[in-house]
């Protein structure tokens, strides 16, 4: 399963076009679903799965079948399928595969900013004499949403929350 940022905007003009579903039936076989949620296939992807999840993002799941590198036709099968694959996720996220690396790191990053944070403030909160009960009770609160914000993906969030906790006990 992978999740992809999508391009503010992008998912509502698609549903406008009808949706995930009807972008998949152009670039894959045997599409079924409608709006934003899709199953299908296409050469050696015998399962893709995809949907707009509730944050805006794409996430799909595809299972692949290894090509016989021995045999040219099987080859250009699957030569195919990867073009068709980056096709679609250009044309379902608003961005090129470079741009799609580059908010992958950049969204893994925002978590470990996140979780920095928490150990920052589990350290400082275990090392220092004069902080009140009320502070570190809000402290905690802090950490656990940060963690419930990582959970679900949220790493945005999570670390402008981490933020506001480092601002607590800053």
């Amino acid at each position: 399963m992978e999740t992809f940022e999508v391009k503010r905007g992008l998912a509502k003009k698609l549903a406008s076009e009808g949706g995930l579903a009807s972008l998949a039936g152009k670039h894959f076989d045997s599409v079924d679903g409608s709006g934003d949620a899709f199953t299908g296939s296409h050469g050696i992807m015998s399962s893709i799965t995809g949907e707009y999840n509730a944050m805006g993002k794409l996430v799909v799941d595809v299972n692949q079948e290894r090509p016989d590198f021995d045999n040219p036709d099987a080859m250009e099968v699957a030569m195919d399928s990867r073009k068709r694959w980056s096709a679609f996720l250009d044309e379902a996220t608003g961005y090129s595969a470079k741009q799609r690396g580059d908010k992958a790191k950049e969204f893994a990053k925002k978590a470990s900013k996140a979780k920095s944070g928490i150990s920052q403030a589990r350290k400082f909160m275990e090392i220092s004499t004069n902080i009140t009960d009320e502070v570190r009770e809000k402290a905690e609160e802090f950490i656990t949403t940060i963690e419930t914000l990582l959970e679900s993906g949220d790493n945005t969030k999570a670390e402008s929350t981490a933020k506001k906790l480092s601002k607590l006990l800053g």
